[in-house]
């Protein structure tokens, strides 16, 4: 076992968070943590961490682990280039080189060889190091770094940027990617999907899939655990419930539960309730009092079944159009989206939303999906093309910065100065069915939760009453309850949505149609997010399969596979068979790049003989040798890359 929290209480002056919880991750182990926002999870990982200490209780390390923590929406911190941050994480490797290359200088000089005592000795050493250098992937750290990072969507123009001029989710990612080029023995991701977009999702998976150390990790992303995981504990209520699968069969696991709580709950319930009312019929009877008393005596000694409980206070609420809208809800045409003439992000893009349609928009971080979404709804111009709304539209915007809240407000204000001729218990009503009960309502907006404040703006578009709803990552701060709320009341919605979304679950239970957004424009795709990744697996093994006949017949045509990740492609049989193909490409890659290293070990082993020293045409040739077999290393070393970051892309 590599990690066992036993026991463990955490308190909060009188308040109890956690009780007497326990937690098992063994070596290679893939566990999640899940439970509603405040049940008590990262506070539970600051303990296993080792940044608090429990109140009770005690956590057993195996001796001599290593633990990489990735806390929510904490960036690197660094002066330093991204190069030269991820290259950090391998300076023991970059030591050893530099002690090669030193013995190298050493053994090329005149007096060394000379001294052939010394030359056999340095070169023994030179042999041993270099073996071991190889053996630690000497040859390959760099090629691993330019893998991560393109995973992470940086490219060689951004490996000299510094990390401090970066965003907070740039920083994010960059902090993820230096835990995985670690290599710890454990794992602990707090919420590691925050900031990513889809493509890099799908990488992030097939990346970790094949992670050799423990995971355990604290995620909303439904798709990203079921994808994942093994084992799944449960906060709730204080205690920790473990499940033995990934996030499905957690949930079916948990219903079952329940169910047969609730059955042995009633069971026990009708059972109590004969016996109490036999001992009311029949106490005062002296004929029957006896049996009476030891029904009685029965009751008391009866261990009693608590009747089942959780903490699955969720929000009731539903989006109700006062009016329906025409059969055409909005027309796009050959949009040109961005704020700079120069800079257009997507183009043309094309949208024809008709009535009680769902669309979700994908795309990868930067292309423009919040961009499109503002630019239909006129609050930045359009650079090109035409946004028609159809007649009778009302609609309703979900702002993922939450700029149309008022930060200075209290919670009952932000809705009620909205709406200044409802009572005001009819505004408490709302408020309630979101959750915002008692005090809640007195709250200043600014002190709310992320998630307090996404429920707060999903509280305003419901009471608005529009039939057109325009949401931008609705399900951001959400936890996986309030999610599933959603997704019901969406799918119950008599009107028509537009969303962009990065959950893929959510994107799957809500859309009836898929618009990937690139920069060359749009395109649709007439099904759910499982419909969109089928297609786009299936047209990514017909543009492989052209290009591999088109490489037979002229092998000029070859190029360097593209850096756009695709997803899926274990779906397809063509794309597995592409990945065969690709594995067998890499290991005679690689295979031929230790013939090569070999190669140029006995060139400059030769280079550096007395004989061989003292002889200029001899160096000449070898001089010449080396320099074509340096040549080649490099040439190679770049195909193998690609080829290893195309196999990790297919690997999915």
């Amino acid at each position: 076992m590599l990690l066992q929290v036993q026991q463990v209480t955490r308190r909060f002056g009188a308040d109890t968070l956690f009780d007497n919880v326990s937690l098992d991750v063994p070596e290679h182990g893939r566990v999640a943590l899940v439970g509603r926002n405040g049940a008590g999870k990262s506070t539970l990982i600051r303990m296993i961490t080792g940044i608090d200490a429990p109140d009770d209780g005690q956590i057993i390390y195996k001796k001599g682990m290593t633990i990489g923590y990735l806390a929510q929406d904490t960036g690197l911190d660094s002066n330093k280039s991204i190069w030269e941050e991820m290259a950090s994480v391998f300076q023991d490797l970059q030591d050893q080189e530099d002690e090669l290359h030193h013995l190298e200088e050493q053994m090329s000089n005149p007096e060394v060889i000379n001294n052939t005592q010394q030359f056999e000795q340095l070169s023994k050493t030179y042999d041993q190091r270099q073996t071991a250098f190889k053996n630690n992937n000497g040859y390959g750290y760099r090629a691993e770094i330019r893998g991560v990072l393109h995973g992470f969507e940086f490219g060689e123009a951004d490996y000299n940027r510094s990390i401090n001029e970066l965003s907070g989710g740039q920083k994010t990612q960059l902090a993820l990617a230096k835990l995985l080029l670690e290599k710890r023995d454990l794992l602990v991701l707090d919420e590691p999907t925050n900031h990513l977009d889809v493509e890099t999702l799908t990488w992030l998976e097939g990346y970790i899939q094949s992670y050799k150390g423990a995971l355990l990790i604290v995620s909303h992303d439904r798709y990203f655990l079921d994808r994942l995981v093994s084992e799944v504990y449960e906060m709730s209520m204080g205690t920790l419930t473990h499940f033995h699968g990934n996030y499905s069969a957690y949930v079916t696991q948990k219903a079952a539960q329940l169910q047969r709580q609730w059955k042995e709950y009633d069971k026990q319930q009708h059972k109590i309730s004969q016996l109490e009312d036999f001992v009311n019929r029949n106490i005062v009877r002296a004929s029957t009092t006896k049996r009476a008393q030891a029904r009685r005596k029965q009751l008391a000694k009866m261990d009693r079944i608590d009747r089942p409980e959780s903490d699955d206070k969720v929000a009731h609420f539903a989006f109700t159009p006062r009016r329906q809208s025409g059969n055409i809800v909005l027309t796009v045409k050959n949009l040109a989206v961005g704020y700079d003439p120069a800079k257009i992000l997507a183009q043309p893009v094309n949208i024809d939303l008709k009535k009680h349609q769902s669309i979700a928009i994908v795309g990868p971080n930067g292309v423009g999906k919040s961009t499109l979404l503002k630019t239909i709804l006129g609050k930045i111009p359009a650079l090109g093309g035409s946004v028609d709304f159809g007649t009778g539209v009302d609609i309703g915007y979900y702002d993922q910065e939450q700029r149309s809240l008022h930060s200075n407000k209290t919670v009952l204000a932000e809705l009620w100065d909205e709406h200044p001729t409802t009572p005001e218990k009819d505004i408490r009503t709302i408020l309630g069915s979101f959750l915002f009960t008692g005090e809640d309502v007195d709250k200043l907006v600014h002190s709310l939760s992320g998630g307090e404040k996404a429920r707060l703006l999903l509280t305003k578009l419901a009471f608005r009453h529009d039939n057109l709803l325009i949401l931008d990552e609705p399900t951001n701060h959400l936890d996986i309850d309030s999610r599933q709320v959603l997704e019901n009341t969406l799918n119950d919605f008599d009107g028509t949505i537009l969303f962009v979304s990065h959950d893929r679950y959510f994107i799957n239970q809500v859309a009836t149609s898929v618009i990937e957004l690139s920069a060359k424009g749009s395109e649709l795709f007439l099904g759910d997010y499982d419909y969109f990744i089928e297609k786009k697996d299936e047209q990514a093994a017909v543009a492989a399969k052209k290009q591999a006949e088109a490489e037979a017949e002229d092998p000029s045509l070859a190029v360097k596979p593209v850096s756009q990740k695709k997803q899926n492609y274990q779906q397809s049989k063509e794309h597995q068979k592409q990945a065969r193909k690709l594995k067998r490409q890499v290991a005679t890659l690689e295979q031929q790049l230790t013939d090569l290293t070999n190669q140029k070990g006995q060139i400059e082993t030769t280079m550096t003989k007395p004989d061989v020293f003292s002889d200029q045409a001899k160096m000449a040739d070898l001089q010449k040798q080396l320099e074509a077999i340096t040549a080649q290393i490099e040439t190679t070393e770049n195909n193998w890359e690609n080829a290893s970051l195309t196999l990790e892309d297919l690997s999915e």
